[in-house]
């Protein structure tokens, strides 16, 4: 998707200077990687309109004069080079003008006209896009991920205009292991993959969910700077139930119903075994895929490839820096949790992702045993589609039976078996109301008037469900029900709110950005052979501690997304670390594992910083084939 050559390669003799250094620790000051990511020229085997019709290659109007006489371009871009910086202002001009232009009529949203515009950027040239992506991160993530996302996936029939990306389908079973060799990169460090039966909390989208691959991927160039050139979103479509799509004859993907059962599970073997095959050290994160596969797969597969489940593992990692958060708000330590009462609601993949990562963190604060588990297991209480659940539901999910209140334990605290959210939140009083139900506007005026009765200090919402319309609550209605001393996070953005008197109810968004940007660029770096439930953790807590006491204190408990780079080169740091205790860390390329052990914490920042590809144009060299 770029046209930016390998990361960053340390040279045997700069390894030399590191070993050297071990034993001369005055040649410090002069210790350094050299970043040669995205800096090396890149040879081309075209010229002329085949440049400028490549997304790759093409620079438009900031080819040089000595670059369009190599590449035969004189004469055919007006004759004023321009500075990518430019480029960039030229284009945000544009975009402000044609914003509206861009619209379908009224039926069209602003947002979903500005992701049609920034992706014909996308298409016409990759290295600007971006560059404008980087630098307006804040304003454009919800462009190309959540909310806006969603509206994308559940229009792509419409919307499609070139391929971006791959498809296997139910119909390419026994095909998949030639077919990945139709990819034209050699060399591939990330896939997000979906099979599109729960996008977001929009439902089965089929082939449709595409545009969630796409998405996250951009923010894995934005954030993490991996080469777009070496990113693959993938769709593996097996049918869908969506009876809209079933019907629709202009749907782009297979109209037929799902594949179920050992059907399916032989779809995605194929697919795993075929991508592993050719790219054998590529990280594959799962995404959106419905609840009774999410956990089935992930088991499956994660003590054999390097891959994760962003919904089940990432979402857990930020509500559990979330949730850390929340107890340094009330002034406390971060090794308190364990004495936190939590109320979930929302039993699916991303709810039971982050009881199962909050109970371990409690246990592991409270000793890491048997018992310590029990004790952690007795602070949440779960409410899904059918009210609280206890040992006595009928045909439970064994997913979260572990979490199931013991029925005599629930009597005495005045509560039943499949009691409401109401009910719940009124007998127990929490210190977190934590969403994850994908059903917009559940945490009702009732349900935030019960939770003014918390024994907390601040009490604490996590209205975590995407997109904005499947959020639990508007931040609005928690400060002004609740109060202002709430702390109030989001899964999809909201604007703070003016309390008066100059206060500020601070909207927090706990954005899986902040997370999987920084586990997948740091299990790349470590080499790690798995990812695994402590470089997860590592990555939650640091994520944790990134905000000063001050801020935590105001109730901000998740950074700014403008500081998305900085906040993933810790993670990763922080991921790599972890790697390197568990003895999972091989290196990457001429780092190796022993060497990445030697490095302190400014080599370690600098060897990440190093590897993270910047949108910069290279220089390019034509060369006939």
């Amino acid at each position: 998707m770029s046209h930016f050559t390998s990361p960053m390669r340390l040279s045997s003799s700069l390894i030399k200077k590191l070993k050297n250094r071990v034993s001369n620790p005055l040649l410090s000051q002069y210790r350094s990687f050299t970043a040669i990511e995205g800096h090396r020229p890149v040879i081309v085997h075209k010229r002329s309109l085949d440049i400028l019709h490549d997304p790759w290659f093409n620079k438009g109007t900031s080819f040089s004069i000595t670059e369009r006489d190599r590449l035969d371009l004189r004469g055919l871009l007006p004759p004023n080079v321009m500075t990518s910086d430019q480029q960039i202002e030229r284009f945000m001009a544009d975009l402000k003008r044609l914003e509206h232009k861009a619209r379908d009529g009224p039926s069209d949203p602003n947002a979903l006209a500005m992701w049609r515009i920034l992706n014909r950027l996308h298409d016409r040239n990759e290295t600007m896009y971006y560059k404008v992506l980087i630098a307006k991160i804040a304003e454009y993530a919800p462009i190309v991920y959540t909310p806006t996302v969603g509206l994308v996936c559940q229009n792509y029939s419409g919307l499609f205009r070139r391929p971006r990306g791959m498809y296997f389908s139910a119909e390419d079973r026994g095909e998949m292991m030639s077919m990945v060799y139709n990819w034209p990169a050699d060399q591939v460090d990330m896939i997000v993959v979906t099979d599109g039966s729960r996008i977001l909390g929009l439902g089965d989208l089929g082939v449709q969910g595409i545009g969630i691959s796409i998405g996250k991927l951009d923010l894995y160039v934005a954030a993490a700077g991996i080469n777009p050139q070496r990113v693959l979103p993938v769709m593996i479509d097996v049918g869908t139930d969506n009876e809209k799509l079933l019907k629709d004859p202009l749907y782009l993907g297979l109209q037929r119903h799902r594949l179920d059962g050992d059907e399916y599970l032989a779809v995605i073997d194929e697919f795993m075994e075929a991508v592993f095959t050719r790219w054998p050290h590529v990280i594959v994160q799962f995404e959106d895929f419905q609840s009774k596969w999410a956990f089935q797969l992930l088991q499956r597969y994660r003590n054999t490839f390097r891959m994760f489940n962003d919904d089940v593992q990432g979402t857990a990692g930020v509500a559990i820096a979330g949730l850390l958060g929340a107890v340094r708000a009330q002034g406390r330590q971060m090794i308190d949790f364990p004495k936190q009462k939590i109320v979930v609601a929302g039993a699916g993949s991303a709810g039971l992702g982050v009881l199962n990562a909050a109970r371990k963190t409690m246990a592991r604060m409270l000793g890491n045993n048997e018992h310590a588990f029990e004790s952690a297991g007795r602070q949440f209480w779960v409410v899904d589609a059918n009210g609280l659940i206890t040992d006595e539901r009928e045909n439970i999910d064994p997913d979260a039976l572990p979490f199931a209140r013991k029925a005599k334990e629930i009597h005495r605290q005045g509560l039943r078996e499949g009691a409401s959210l109401v009910e719940v939140v009124q007998q127990i009083k929490p210190d977190v109301l934590l969403g994850l139900s994908a059903v917009g506007g559940l945490f009702s005026k009732e349900v935030l008037e019960a939770l003014r009765g918390s024994t907390s200090t601040r009490p604490a919402i996590f209205a975590m469900s995407n997109p904005t319309k499947n959020a639990e609550c508007t931040a609005e209605d928690a400060f002004s029900i609740v109060g202002e001393n709430v702390v109030f996070a989001s899964g999809s953005p909201f604007n703070d709110v003016d309390l008066g008197n100059g206060h500020i109810g601070h909207c927090n968004q706990g954005n899986n950005m902040y997370l999987f940007p920084g586990i997948g660029l740091g299990t790349l770096l470590s080499g790690s052979r798995i990812i695994s439930d402590g470089m997860l953790q590592a990555a939650a807590e640091c994520l944790a501690a990134y905000m000063t006491d001050e801020e935590v204190l105001k109730g901000i408990i998740y950074p700014s997304i403008s500081s998305i780079r900085d906040i993933t080169k810790e993670v990763a740091i922080a991921v790599i670390k972890e790697a390197i205790v568990e003895d999972l860390a091989e290196g990457y390329r001429e780092m190796d594992a022993r060497e990445l052990r030697k490095l302190n914490q400014e080599e370690m920042e600098e060897y990440v910083l190093n590897n993270m590809w910047s949108p910069e144009y290279s220089t390019l060299v034509y060369k006939k084939q």
